[in-house]
């Protein structure tokens, strides 16, 4: 903030996301975000501990692609959810589920053939060395997806189309089907691309990284950890990773508690993140490219798109599962606002999202 405790002034704003041709030029497109992939019924540990330990689960939903685009819908953009699920209980459930948070689902086929995915996983973080997932996809409905299955005049009237590279790694069908969506064409929505790299997902294939590395560069908007970049293409640095993918005009470095870099074109943006008590660390990097997908939908300029994405990860980690619900868009405008100095003294603790939690968010 300013001296006298208001918001510092902002950037000039870039401009927005431009409609997708095609549509009307009164209304623009009918979504802003339309989030393609499998989304599966998700079983959460009662307590920590290796899977063969833990006595009950509690049932909820998990998926990179509908996380975000129920991320957004709850910050007041217009979603859309594309996948295919069984004909099943469990697609029953997350169907229902996924609308509840304001997600168009009309777009879900049901496939009689083939059940709705499910995984079990342990409470620790992803990349901690206890950390277990079980999957239950193989041969899923959402496996089945391809160009036949999944006609491309569903997903073009959106200002954004969102994939992850999880689909790709999900069947040879899958693959087929993010090469076609990302594929230059005309009349092609922006179209971003988390890297999203899942170790086991690719187990006895060696082509991941080359395939993660094409679809990355015939994106418009990448998200790749700096971490995950390092795993997978032995990339150590922005500038190496930039350097490897010179083709997407925005690409996103994300990197863990030091913040996030991005790349607009030839210019560089850098922001640290706010200090976070975290409570669970599953769902950050969708609630991240959530927030930063708000913004540049928003037309906000490169600092608060990275503030964005901050503050919406820093919701997700601050409860114990991979969704929760935005801070409102007038209360995360404030905080993405503050000036350097009072936004590096940030601390977000559980329940700072709440309205009227002042207390949550401490600016010392």
């Amino acid at each position: 903030m300013t001296a006298a405790g208001h918001p510092a002034p902002r950037p000039a704003a870039t401009a927005p996301v431009p409609a997708a041709p095609g549509t009307d030029a009164g209304q623009g497109p009918r979504w802003e975000a339309v989030c393609l992939g499998e989304s599966m019924i998700t079983f959460l540990p009662d307590r920590p501990g290796p899977l063969a330990a833990v006595p009950s689960f509690a049932r909820t939903i998990g998926g990179a692609e509908s996380n975000v685009a129920c991320a957004l819908a709850a910050a007041g953009h217009r979603t859309r959810w594309v996948s295919r699920v069984g004909t099943d209980g469990f697609g029953d459930h997350l169907l229902a589920a996924v609308a509840a948070y304001g997600t168009d689902t009309t777009a879900v086929t049901r496939d009689p053939d083939r059940p709705t995915g499910l995984y079990f996983r342990t409470a620790d973080d992803r990349g901690a060395a206890g950390h277990e997932v079980a999957y239950y996809r193989h041969g899923s409905a959402a496996s089945a997806m391809s160009p036949d299955t999944v006609p491309y005049a569903s997903l073009l009237a959106t200002r954004v189309l969102h994939l992850t590279g999880i689909t790709a790694a999900l069947s040879a069908d899958c693959l087929a089907l993010l090469r076609d969506l990302t594929a230059p064409r005309p009349g092609r929505p922006l179209v971003s691309f988390d890297v999203n790299h899942r170790p086991r997902l690719w187990q006895g294939r060696t082509d991941g990284p080359a395939v993660l590395a094409e679809l990355a560069d015939r994106a418009d908007l990448v998200l790749v950890g700096e971490d995950e970049a390092a795993e997978v293409w032995g990339l150590h640095t922005p500038e190496a990773i930039r350097a490897a993918l010179p083709g997407p005009r925005h690409l996103v470095v994300k990197r863990g508690s030091q913040g996030a870099l991005a790349y607009d074109g030839d210019a560089v943006t850098e922001e640290p993140a706010p200090t976070v008590e975290v409570v669970a660390p599953v769902g950050a990097g969708d609630a991240f490219a959530a927030g930063f997908l708000s913004a540049l939908l928003r037309g906000l300029p490169a600092r608060d798109r990275l503030r964005h994405g901050h503050l919406v990860a820093a919701a997700a980690l601050t409860v114990p599962g991979d969704l929760t619900a935005p801070p409102a868009r007038a209360h995360a405008d404030r905080l993405a606002g503050l000036d350097d100095a009072a936004w590096g003294r940030l601390r977000l603790g559980p329940g700072w999202t709440r309205a009227g939690a002042a207390e949550e968010v401490r600016v010392p």
